[in-house]
């Protein structure tokens, strides 16, 4: 009689005591340089960009650039941020990642240095698409070289730094700008990441060790399911920005972009069937906790808006600059660090990520619901205590999000091979770019539409013949005569003014609906935390095995 086989699957004890083995203890003569290289890259992206969509009214103002043309330039950076991300696994896969930051980061530099000087439009839009292609690939391989060479106990608190850098970037981006254009020059919001990015590349260099030359055996992979995917996305980005200008199905532009987009993607998809390649594992994304990973990364983006649309909007409407919206945004900005740190010691102390991502989601909810409050008459100074709330939700929500991605990453074996760490940092970087382009681009459209539907609703309750509307018109009139030429431009007047606080009012009650919807959309992403699955993995055990297997591999040499 055959014997049964039984399947023993290891114990999370085991499996630590495996990835422990598997990752050098010390795999950084310098981690503290290691780590700043590692998270400096996303935040040095992130704040270009944000620095980019609040310069770009002055920008073509200098330029002399019109409204449409100027649109395009923003969108040109993200579509070579976005086209970069899965390319970035092919590139990464046979030439190793270090030499493609280094490289990158170098070219991004001298491109930031220039792009101020350019005054051909057709020059502004390639030296914008080529700073968002090179730059892109700060997200992808960060994240890779943080998996791959970063020492396990200083996870945590890469983590947290990771944190404090990508958000702090989004919130610190305003004041930065208002100070830069009221002392210098709006150039600035170029050459600041141009000085930022080779402070970068120093601690790249001297923090993370030279990796040998991938080896070459056999026939190299070939590059054109990369480049399909990879255009097919960017259009899509480009389609998805620039769609609520274009009015969507009703412009040729849009259209074609979308169909487009959309043939390159099922080029590469074709592709993938016929003749897979040796250096994208999709297969290891098939994760329960991997794809809900990636739908709450998806969701987060959206919550930022708040702090990038939502709050700039509502002091915009009074007429404030970017250096007097600043001081509101900041709030969010201030306990990001102390936060994350903390954060990061609850992490080492085998504190579940799930948890501090609930509660992030839970304190930015609430913010939002205060938020909601808002009212025409509100200035920087009343969002300084909902946005510290709101800067506390969204360190621990980030912590705890990316804390989760990185020990999904790790449990599932990343770490095993290179073409899986590659394929998992593209998937997230192309997850983060879709989630905050889609994310502001509803919120904008959800805003627009819901002021008309604000202006149509009280635009009934203020009619010609109504003793309210007309008794305000007469009063407005007597006040306005004695600087009017006569009774009927006063009278004019006063219905422009009317009309005026009819749209402040449309306009204020649209923003107090975004808020809410932030709020709704926090509430369904609990639900999706609560679907996580429990990791067996946890930071305290990861860094205690480690150590451990060092010490042995010490006393046996």
């Amino acid at each position: 009689m055959a014997a049964s086989s039984v399947t023993v699957r290891p114990s999370p004890i085991d499996i630590v005591r495996a990835l422990g083995a598997a990752v050098p203890a010390e795999v950084s003569a310098r981690p503290l340089m290691g780590i700043l290289g590692v998270v400096s890259g996303a935040g040095i992206v992130t704040l270009t960009s944000r620095m980019i969509s609040l310069g770009m009214p002055d920008f073509r103002g200098i330029h002399g650039f019109g409204y449409d043309e100027s649109a395009w330039i923003g969108s040109a950076f993200d579509a070579g941020l976005m086209f970069i991300g899965p390319f970035t696994v092919y590139l990464g896969g046979l030439v190793g990642p270090r030499r493609i930051l280094l490289t990158a980061a170098a070219l991004f530099t001298a491109l930031l240095i220039f792009l101020p000087f350019a005054h051909s439009y057709s020059l502004v839009i390639a030296l914008a698409f080529l700073s968002g292609l090179t730059s892109g690939t700060f997200y992808p391989l960060t994240l890779t070289f943080a998996l791959r060479n970063i020492p396990l106990r200083y996870l945590p608190f890469t983590l947290a730094l990771y944190a404090a850098f990508v958000d702090g970037a989004v919130n610190i981006a305003p004041s930065f700008y208002g100070w830069y254009r009221e002392h210098f020059s709006s150039n600035w919001m170029f050459w600041n990441s141009a000085l930022l990015t080779p402070l970068m590349m120093i601690c790249l260099y001297y923090g993370i060790p030279k990796e040998n030359t991938p080896k070459k055996s056999g026939k190299a992979p070939g590059f054109a399911g990369f480049l399909y995917a990879s255009a097919g996305l960017a259009m899509l980005l480009l389609a998805c920005e620039q769609g609520e200008r274009l009015d969507w199905w009703r412009s040729g532009i849009f259209s074609a972009l979308f169909a487009s987009g959309a043939f390159f993607l099922l080029c590469a998809l074709v592709r993938r069937l016929r003749s897979p390649n040796p250096l994208v594992a999709f297969s290891y994304l098939q994760k329960w906790n991997t794809v809900l990973l990636g739908s709450l990364l998806f969701w987060f983006r959206f919550t930022l808006c708040t702090t990038i649309i939502l709050v700039p909007q509502a002091l915009a409407i009074r007429g404030f600059e970017p250096e007097q919206i600043g001081p509101a945004i900041i709030w969010s900005a201030i306990p990001l660090i102390p936060l994350a740190f903390t954060a990061a010691l609850l992490l080492l102390r085998r504190f579940d990520p799930r948890l501090l991502l609930a509660i992030g989601l839970a304190c930015t909810a609430f913010a939002a619901w205060l938020n909601s409050q808002y009212s025409s008459t509100w200035g920087a100074e009343n969002f300084y205590r909902t946005e510290l709330l709101t800067g506390v939700g969204q360190s621990f929500a980030f912590i705890g999000l990316v804390g989760c991605i990185v020990l999904q990453a790790i449990f599932a074996g990343a770490l095993a091979k290179p073409e899986w760490v590659l394929t998992f940092s593209a998937f997230f970087h192309t997850i983060r770019i879709f989630g905050g382009t889609v994310g502001a681009i509803y919120m904008g459209h959800f805003v627009a539409q819901r002021e008309k539907l604000h202006s149509n609703l009280l635009g009934l309750r203020v009619t010609s013949g109504d003793w309210l509307t007309d008794q305000n018109i007469h009063g407005m009139s007597a006040g306005l005569y004695a600087k009017s030429s006569g009774l009927a431009t006063a009278s004019s007047r006063a219905v422009d003014l009317i009309a005026a606080r009819v749209r402040l009012q449309a306009f204020s009650l649209s923003i107090v609906d975004g808020f809410l919807l932030i709020a709704w959309s926090c509430v369904c992403a609990l639900a999706l935390v609560a679907l996580l699955r429990k990791s067996p993995l946890n930071y305290g055990d990861l860094s205690t095995f480690q150590q451990r297997v060092a010490v042995e591999k010490e006393s046996k040499s």
